[in-house]
């Protein structure tokens, strides 16, 4: 009987550590999950990868599921701010971890396509690698938006949606006075 009662005792020490180290992971997790938030936050990531943004109305239903208004920067072309969340086809949702950090502190794609100067990956290249693991895994958190933007479209293409020109001073036509 001694021998029964130890087993079970060894099986529910067991069992007990094995909860504590999943439980442990999961509180990780989410505090990853929140530091990431919390990043993306500061780091406007909102502005250029949600619809709607552009016009005043950002959808955050379809938060960081990629914009309608591409950048056109001359010489280069237009670009839109693409889908971030997990979507399979649309989205990052065949990215590995390690190909979102690359595409975040190195400005490359998996498919070794450069990401357009808009994207300030040469700032968040300074990002600690503990802080832009926790914004992949905050990302691949979201719930995934089926969304394809547009291009991008090379500087002799017609963009099929809406464009916001950087343009030289001389190029720059006046706004008129602001609305009263």
């Amino acid at each position: 009987m001694s021998r029964i009662v130890l087993r079970f005792g060894l099986l529910g020490v067991v069992a007990f550590a094995t909860l504590v180290v999943l439980s442990r992971d999961v509180v990780s997790q989410g505090a990853q999950i929140e530091r990431g938030k919390y990043l993306v936050t500061l780091g406007g990531c909102n502005d250029c990868h949600t619809p709607g943004y552009f016009f005043g109305k950002p959808d955050m239903a379809r938060f960081l599921g990629g914009s309608e208004v591409g950048f056109e920067i001359p010489g280069l072309g237009v670009f839109h701010g693409p889908n971030l969340t997990p979507d399979q086809d649309t989205g990052l949702g065949k990215w590995s971890t390690e190909e979102i950090v690359a595409a975040i502190t190195k400005g490359q794609r998996p498919d070794g396509r450069v990401l357009a100067p808009i994207m300030p990956w040469h700032a968040l290249a300074n990002l600690t690698r503990d802080d832009v693991l926790a914004i992949a895994t905050f990302l691949r958190s979201l719930p995934p938006v089926k969304n394809k933007v547009p291009g991008p479209f090379g500087p002799s293409e017609k963009p099929t949606s809406f464009v916001m020109k950087i343009v030289p001073p001389e190029a720059a036509t006046p706004a008129g006075p602001p609305p009263k």
